[in-house]
């Protein structure tokens, strides 16, 4: 299988259409055509790494951050960036990131911290906006399951925990075919009326290209009668953090002790104690002080995240304890669920996951 392939199969389960703008996320440096003899998968694609995935003779790393993220304009192999990709290629190693691709999805990043803590009643904390469509297409009667199953084919109608989803309403519509035609039924400059349905899908504005190509391969008609409409729904099923609540509520300190536990850790930054119980906790995976307004808005009493600043630790206003487990911290669980996810995809060829250490950050205690 090429490498292409295996990504293809990669963004089926999670499509990089769901990272955010500034992200970096996709093929960074390899062959595409290149027939893979395995994968490793790792959290940061260094050096380190490079030479794990050569000793194991695997030729594709599919990493959580982007090696490559922005400025680099040479590759002389003066940083540790350059360095990596440098080895990479001379080795013929592709490297794959997914990075938010990963964190915006519903079962990604996020979802491993809320399992790891046996939260409840899970949602997302900042959902994705305005990425949604909904389009309306006439088919005659006869035509009508076909042109579903193509639209479903193609990924239209998926809405949450649900696919196949669709509206459809029977009515008589009509037509007149004029010079230059070629109509399906009727006779030109003769109105036709026909026995049609009228189906509405629901999809993400991604999909969109490949789905009205699917329906006009379906549709019988010359001329597709169809409208797409942009929706002011709120996706709740991809998007930035998540939030959930524990089985039983928890003093603060009894609490910190549990996510140092939870997370192996060897300190917790967090603000003032507020004297409440701990029930609802909010989480974002890396730097995720975007959050934290989000997180209380929501009526979390705790916030899990990386990288607060000094600042942000105000914002908590008595209204919420704020934790900074650490940007690696918060995103331990990511490598597993990539090996995961890929080892359930692809069974014709190894797949490794890093014993290398990628985390920066030491303590001296």
């Amino acid at each position: 299988m090429t490498i292409s392939k295996v990504i293809a199969k990669i963004e089926e389960r999670i499509p990089l259409q769901q990272a955010e703008d500034f992200d970096n996320v996709g093929l960074l440096c390899g062959v595409a055509d290149r027939n893979v003899s395995g994968i490793l998968v790792c959290h940061d694609a260094l050096e380190n790494v490079v030479d794990e995935a050569i000793e194991k003779k695997c030729n594709l790393i599919v990493c959580f951050h982007p090696i490559i993220f922005s400025g680099l304009k040479s590759l002389t192999g003066k940083n540790y960036v350059e360095r990596a990709v440098l080895k990479a290629i001379e080795n013929k190693i592709a490297i794959y990131a997914i990075h938010t691709a990963f964190d915006n999805d519903f079962f990604g990043v996020n979802r491993g911290i809320c399992d790891q803590l046996g939260l409840k009643n899970i949602k997302i904390l900042q959902p994705k906006k305005n990425n949604l469509k909904q389009l309306t297409v006439f088919v005659p009667k006869d035509y009508s399951e076909k042109v579903k199953e193509a639209l479903f084919s193609v990924g239209a109608g998926n809405i949450g925990f649900y696919d196949e989803c669709s509206f459809k309403i029977n009515g008589n519509g009509t037509f007149r075919p004029i010079e230059g035609s070629n109509p399906f039924s009727g006779q030109q400059n003769i109105r036709e009326n026909a026995d049609e349905d009228m189906i509405s899908v629901i999809f993400e504005d991604y999909k969109q290209g490949q789905i009205v190509n699917a329906m006009k391969m379906a549709h019988p008609y010359e001329e597709v009668a169809h409208q797409i409409y942009s929706l002011e729904n709120t996706n709740h099923y991809s998007g930035l953090g998540m939030y959930g609540d524990l089985d039983e509520p928890m003093d603060e300190k009894d609490f910190l002790k549990f996510v140092k536990d939870k997370f192996s850790l060897e300190m917790i930054r967090h603000s003032d104690f507020n004297n409440k119980k701990i029930k609802r906790v909010g989480v974002l995976g890396g730097s995720g002080a975007s959050g934290i307004r989000s997180a209380i808005s929501k009526k979390c009493d705790a916030y899990l995240t990386g990288d607060v600043k000094y600042h942000d630790f105000f914002l908590a206003d008595s209204k919420m304890m704020i934790c900074d487990i650490g940007h690696f911290e918060s995103e331990q669980f990511v490598t597993q669920q990539l090996f995961e996810i890929l080892s359930q995809k692809f069974s014709t060829f190894a797949i490794s996951k890093s014993i290398e250490k990628t985390n920066p950050v030491n303590y001296f205690i």
